[in-house]
């Protein structure tokens, strides 16, 4: 049992902390996008700007020169008769107040890693379905073999069964009353 227990433990390591970071980040989706980081900025343009009518492609790379953007232009368009939105490659936007002259820059960036391990708990594909079966099969062997390493007051029968029992107990209570 120790020989399988340890042998397990450690080719199954990398998965559980893979699956532990990636679980984390898709419980709080609600806060943390794991496929790509959004910042939002503000400033202002300080010239005076254009009407619609004139606005080109030009006038909008001399907007995103200062965010160093300008080869980044896709298209623009007006949502509002006084607003301007400009689309980058990548997913990143402006919206420009042509009243105002405020604008709203948001950068949107990959995050590839994070995005690469919550991808796994999408299920990528048939292969993986088996791999992920035969984990779980692995987990609950660690498991049980783990219960029976140590003996005495520290082992099953003592404090070891004690937190076996709430740690069962806590997820089933949870179920049943909440």
């Amino acid at each position: 049992m120790r020989i399988l227990h340890r042998d397990l433990s450690f080719f199954f390591a990398g998965v559980i902390i893979i699956y532990a970071i990636s679980g984390v980040v898709m419980n709080h989706r609600d806060t943390i996008n794991p496929n790509f980081r959004i910042t939002k900025k503000e400033f202002n343009i300080n010239t005076i700007l254009p009407d619609k009518e004139s606005i080109d492609q030009q006038f909008i790379v001399e907007v995103l020169k200062p965010l160093n953007e300008h080869n980044n232009y896709t298209k623009h368009y007006f949502p509002e008769e006084d607003k301007l939105k400009i689309f980058l490659k990548g997913g990143s936007n402006l919206v420009v107040d042509l009243d105002s002259g405020s604008v709203v820059y948001e950068s949107v960036t990959r995050r590839y890693i994070l995005s690469s391990l919550t991808k796994l708990h999408y299920n990528p594909g048939q292969w993986w379905t088996y791999f992920a079966d035969v984990f779980s099969i692995c987990l609950i062997l660690i498991t049980l073999t783990g219960l029976f390493l140590v003996r005495g007051k520290y082992g099953l029968t003592g404090r070891g069964g004690v937190l076996l029992v709430v740690g069962l107990l806590f997820p089933l209570l949870f179920l049943l009353f909440f």
